[in-house]
């Protein structure tokens, strides 16, 4: 079957969602549940109503489009939410193919054995209160006094951010009692590297994405004087921190190479120029695509901040923000991605995904395959984030066959 997805209208329609939030950097901030993020859930409404499909929305504000069949249901999707100056293609691409998908089948009047859904999920990037809101609260996968006493990045409660909304904390905690069975669920997303750039290829299958362990951390030490205080009477919090952040670094990159850690975020206090830091607050974000490698650098990465905190006469505290786990993609669902690429003759190659994807998360009940298209530069999560038209035209048709295929079986 030789059909095709029409690039000039998804090309349209990305451009079009992209102006939704646009912020005065040139990048689009459309957090969940911000005003923008509302105007453009309505949006996507409108166009999957427009397309003919049946449109449903569930407790946690997760938005589908839907063609009926019988049997378990195969999905397609990816989140429309953003970072704050985030880019235009990040999640908007597997969002809008999944739908274009949806609507050359409807216009070619195919007919398929299971039913078929493209789907958004809320807040993939973690803007509430930790990763993949939407599809967590989809898969049943959420703790409910997480989301009572959760903190948003921005400093507001969860629940004064629902209060702008239709939805409730209850209403979240039951949206996946709403899902229809799910055979399989596919995602098609930029690499958010440059690997397919580099090596000329415009598609990547995904064998495995990395889980990822995010904290919180302090070193308390003791705020004393710059000039008087000499460095063997110094309790430097700050000072264990860089030690800290070495040591990690030396150990991921010679023991576990390919797995990451990163500390993203620093806050000295009381943070002045001629006072010693008392107390270094930290994020710490490692990844590997082992659940063995990260139970390691779990253990080793306390045992080296309490070593240091003995040594320089500190205190270390911890607090797990979130966690996920590492995910093997199924080799029926990489299968099929290969031989669709044969037939279309579209050069590919697999790689892992080292950022986690709203397909991890559903991995948790279906079988979940991932397609890379490359972005320019591996830029991601920023107004530079760009794409050539030509790689995601083959991407989203890869995705239009592999869900014939899926849908046909």
């Amino acid at each position: 079957m030789d059909v095709r997805i029409n690039i000039d209208r998804l090309k349209t329609d990305i451009l079009e969602l992209s102006k939704i939030g646009l912020d005065a950097n040139g990048g689009v901030s459309r957090p969940s549940f911000s005003k923008a993020d509302l105007e453009a859930r309505e949006w996507l409404k409108d166009r999957i109503k427009s397309a003919g499909l049946v449109v449903r929305q569930d407790g946690a504000g997760n938005i589908f489009g839907r063609i009926e069949g019988q049997g378990k249901t195969i999905m397609a999707g990816s989140h429309i939410d953003t970072v704050v100056n985030g880019g235009k293609f990040d999640g908007s691409i597997g969002v809008l193919s999944a739908l274009e998908c949806l609507r050359r089948i409807k216009e070619e009047s195919i007919h398929l054995l299971k039913p078929v859904e493209a789907a958004s999920f809320t807040d993939e990037e973690g803007n509430l209160v930790g990763d993949f809101l939407g599809s967590r609260a989809f898969i049943g996968l959420l703790n409910r006094e997480t989301l009572e006493k959760g903190q948003t990045q921005f400093g507001h409660p969860f629940d004064e951010i629902l209060k702008n909304t239709e939805f409730t904390i209850t209403s979240i905690m039951e949206a996946h009692k709403q899902r229809p069975e799910i055979e399989a669920f596919l995602e098609i997303h930029i690499e958010q590297g440059s690997v397919l750039e580099t090596d000329g290829i415009p598609i990547g299958i995904v064998d495995c994405i990395a889980g990822k362990n995010y904290w919180l951390c302090s070193f308390l030490g003791e705020a004393s004087h710059a000039g008087t205080t000499p460095f063997e009477l110094r309790h430097d919090a700050f000072l264990g921190l860089a030690d800290f952040a070495l040591k990690i670094t030396q150990y991921v990159a010679t023991t576990h190479y390919g797995s990451l850690a990163t500390i993203g975020k620093i806050h000295i206090h009381p943070g002045a120029f001629s006072i010693i830091p008392g107390q270094a607050d930290f994020s710490l974000d490692f990844r590997s695509t082992s659940k063995e490698t990260l139970q390691d650098l779990e253990k080793s990465f306390l045992s080296f901040a309490e070593n240091i905190a003995l040594t320089r006469g500190l205190k270390f505290g911890s607090k797990i923000v979130d966690k996920t786990e590492p995910v093997n993609i199924s080799s029926r669902i990489i299968n099929v991605l290969k031989e669709k690429c044969q037939n279309l003759q579209y050069p590919y190659m697999t790689l892992p995904s080292g950022a986690g994807h709203d397909a991890q998360i559903i991995a948790g009940i279906a079988e979940s395959g991932m397609i890379f298209i490359p972005c320019e530069d591996g830029i991601s999560h920023s107004p530079k984030e760009n794409i050539r038209w030509e790689d995601l035209e083959k991407g989203a048709n890869l995705l239009l066959h592999a869900i014939l295929h899926l849908a046909s079986e």
